[in-house]
């Protein structure tokens, strides 16, 4: 027995200090460490992540031969084939940039500010050191969840949601309870509607997607809209790159859908100083709903210029032709307090076959970056947009109201057809000084000092349509629980009117920005802005001008960031925005009402962790309008020529943010928002009432998880988006639209909760596939404009895309 007992002590000795160690450090070409980067051994449970030092250990090692792999997130792997002794080994690795990962996380690159990100902000700041509350969304984030559309983009930002898609043709987003905030790309308006009602765009041309929260009025002008108190959507297309690179993808799915995308770029000539880039995408599908589908080509040409090491010329084209059934969606059974949405069967549609939205977009931008010292840059950028839309459709109202028609039986509806037509052109031309760390004495100054001039020009075209009975202003009357004839009788024809509508306005703004650093822990933000506006045409919707019309605005910006440690910033704020298009607004008696003005005071903690990679941020608002007014309406909804003194409203809120990896391997996204937006000492709102579609909370979810070793290349990935439940119209006492009925609470929208999955494989460098399911547990929910407009989210869909990078 004790021979038995020494020979087994003795061979798990053996065993035990017959394992052997690895350590090291693992570094980039410039011999600067790398954090958290992984290392494993092929073909075994073996690995471990670096320190924020860049080194790792790896323990109880075999002794034996092995492949040892180092990989980090925009490097090439290295692999070192190494023969483990016993006790302690060493290795060190040296990995190379892989230049062509340009945004390397989430949310774009941990050490340099997102694209064009200037042409928002006008400041060279980081997001997270910008004063106004910014989350910026990168190409990769839309790669790996196979968006689509602005709003799958944006619902990874907390408090951003659909306000209304009016039918399928458009999307319209709030924020912060604000109804259509103004959506730009590459820092121009695309639609110049003041209620925001927005436009289509497509993601294969899009770099990063960056959200201004708040009122922005020091960057982007006055607040004209009745959502730029919300903030703003910036779309950044693809800029040119001076290395040759790419990619082709092919995506299917549900409801037919077909999409092949493009996307090349490299240097010109041999010296590198030109270059070129060229993205594109076809797309057609069906819809869950019968008789409705959509085709679309777009292509995003582009070209770079560097004629010397201080210069940059940049050219951009951005062309889209987009083709679509317009969809009304289904009715609610109910009366204006009840909800009782009918779930439409999938094979009725209440329109025509024949209906018709077409949508033709073009943007154009030259961008001009001029180094003159280190410190001291001048930007430059002319940016225009020519939108152009045309739709004949078919329209269904239930009478009553402004119609003058009997109101029909709950599952009746008169059934219109109508053509309409609107052009829209908007430019602005920016010049800035740019100072970055500029010293005057102790102190430090990043600045920014610009003139812009934005130009507006938009035309609403009137068709009359004839109808069948030219005694009855519809086509026929459907009841939505029998057969819908789809068949647009032969007897109705669209004519083009000749009584236009639109505005024309011109303005020219100057701007004054200066963050202001003591130390390295306190810094001081001042901006003021100057706008002189003139408005020479004028006659939509009421807002009547004869001759010109100059008006003139200056909002403050003021505030400062505090810096506890070196990844934590504090901060708050004070803005302030105007439209002085309303101060020409007069009442019953003559009396000018006064222009229209936002307040707003934000708050809050910006964070970023694991050196850099991850980003936490929570915001705190306080927002107040002032002087809003209202035109004063008939019973039957024609405007009488004065207006009425709107009244107040605020909007307070919380906005949890997280984004970025917790883990080498782990991407994840959480926000949550909570919204208390009320109007209040209101002519024609009951006091207290939220306004039309704002949720009190939104949240979302997203996490992505790549396996390693023996599972490397799958990547498997969850998400969840809840949008609260909302008020599909106003809580009016004697204010008339679309399907509001004074004195009567109208009815909320519920809440749903959507869930996404996905699971993706990389074959090696170049080929990758991912499998996705969309709405998987096939929530049903709705968003609505009041009465008009009644769209059901897209039930379960499923798709693949195949993706060749090279």
């Amino acid at each position: 027995m004790k021979k038995t007992f020494s020979l087994l002590l003795l061979l798990t000795i053996v065993q035990v200090f017959g394992q052997a160690s690895l350590e090291g450090t693992v570094r980039n070409a410039n011999n600067e460490t790398v954090p958290f980067a992984s290392v494993f051994l092929k073909k075994t449970q073996l690995g471990t992540s670096c320190d924020e030092n860049g080194s790792f250990k790896i323990t109880n090692i075999p002794a034996g031969n092995y492949s040892i792999v180092a990989s980090a997130v925009g490097y090439h792997k290295a692999i070192l084939q190494i023969e483990i002794k016993d006790g302690l080994n060493t290795v060190n690795f040296v990995i190379k940039a892989n230049t062509q990962l340009d945004e390397v996380e989430l949310f774009g690159s941990r050490k340099k500010r997102a694209e064009k990100l200037e042409t928002l902000t006008r400041l060279p700041l980081a997001p997270n050191e910008q004063l106004q509350s910014i989350s910026v969304l990168s190409h990769k984030l839309i790669d790996q969840q196979n968006a689509l559309t602005i709003s799958d983009v944006t619902k990874n930002v907390a408090g951003v949601y659909t306000f209304s898609t009016y039918g399928n043709v458009r999307e319209s987003m709030s924020l912060r309870g604000y109804r259509g905030v103004p959506l730009l790309k590459n820092g121009v308006r695309i639609n110049s509607d003041f209620r925001g009602i927005g436009v289509l765009t497509d993601m294969a041309g899009v770099d990063n997607i960056q959200v201004l929260k708040g009122i922005s009025a020091i960057s982007q002008g006055l607040g004209g809209d009745l959502g730029s108190a919300g903030g703003v959507i910036n779309i950044v297309t693809k800029t040119p790159k001076f290395y040759d690179g790419g990619e082709v993808s092919f995506r299917t799915g549900s409801f037919g859908r077909v999409r092949p995308t493009f996307d090349f770029y490299g240097p010109i000539n041999e010296k590198k100083t030109l270059a070129f880039r060229v993205a594109g995408s076809y797309d057609r599908a069906d819809s869950f709903r019968a008789h409705v589908n959509s085709e679309r080509f777009y292509i995003n040409p582009s070209l770079a210029w560097k004629p010397d090491d201080k210069t940059t010329i940049v050219l951009e084209m951005d062309y889209m032709d987009d083709s679509r059934t317009p969809d009304q969606g289904t009715i609610n059974l109910g009366t204006y307090d009840v909800n009782n949405i009918l779930k439409l069967d999938d094979d009725k549609f209440v329109g025509f076959d024949t209906d018709r939205a077409n949508t033709l977009n073009t943007t154009y931008a030259v961008r001009l970056d001029r180094k003159i010292s280190d410190k001291l840059t001048v930007k430059a950028g002319l940016f225009s947009s020519d939108l152009e839309t045309y739709t004949e459709a078919a329209y269904i109202f239930q009478g009553g109201g402004r119609t003058q028609l009997p109101v029909l039986d709950n599952t009746q509806r008169y059934r219109e057809y109508y053509g309409a037509g609107r052009t829209d052109k908007n430019s602005v031309f920016q010049i800035d000084l740019v100072g970055k760390n500029v010293q005057t004495g102790s102190i430090k100054h990043t600045f920014q000092v610009g003139v812009d001039y934005r130009t507006t020009d938009f035309t609403n075209t009137p068709f009359t349509t004839t109808f069948p009975d030219e005694d009855l202003p519809y086509v026929d009357i459907i009841d939505v629980t029998q057969p819908i004839n789809n068949t647009l009788p032969g007897t109705v024809s669209v004519t083009e009117g000749t009584s236009t509508s639109g505005s024309t306005t011109k303005s020219y703004g100057f701007t004054i920005q200066d963050k202001i650093s003591f130390n390295d822990w306190a810094d001081v933000f001042l901006g003021i802005r100057y706008t002189s506006l003139e408005r020479t045409r004028g006659n939509f919707i009421g807002r009547s001008l004869t001759g010109a019309k100059r008006d003139d605005a200056v909002n403050p910006l003021v505030g400062f960031n505090l810096k506890p440690t070196k990844n934590i910033i504090v901060f708050g704020s004070y803005a302030s925005s105007s439209n002085p298009m309303t101060s020409f607004y007069r009442d019953i008696n003559g009396n000018e009402l006064g222009t229209e003005r936002w307040d707003q005071i934000e708050t809050g903690i910006k964070s970023t962790w694991l050196d850099n990679a991850l980003r936490f941020n929570v915001t705190a608002f306080y927002t107040s309008s002032k002087n809003l007014n209202l035109q004063a309406l008939d019973t039957n909804g024609t405007f009488l020529g004065y207006y009425l003194k709107g009244g107040e409203d605020t909007r307070n809120g919380v906005e949890v943010e997280l984004i970025g990896r917790i883990l080498p391997n782990l991407e994840i996204i959480g926000g949550y928002s909570y919204l208390d937006a009320r109007y209040k000492d209101h002519v024609s709102y009951y006091y207290n009432s939220s306004p039309i579609n704002t949720p009190k909370h939104t949240a979302n979810f997203w996490a992505r998880y790549s396996f390693e070793n023996s599972l490397e290349g799958l990547s498997l990935a969850a998400g969840a988006y809840y949008l609260g439940e909302r008020p599909h119209n106003v809580w009016s006492r004697n204010y008339t639209h679309t399907g509001v009925e004074p004195g009567v609470k109208p009815f909320n929208l519920e809440a749903y909760t959507t869930v996404n999955l996905q699971a993706s494989y990389k074959f090696n460098q170049n080929f990758s596939l991912d499998v996705f399911g969309n709405n998987v547990f096939n929530a049903l929910g709705y968003n609505a404009y009041r009465t008009a407009f009644v769209n059901r989210i897209q039930p379960a869909s499923f798709g693949t895309t195949l993706r060749y990078r090279f």
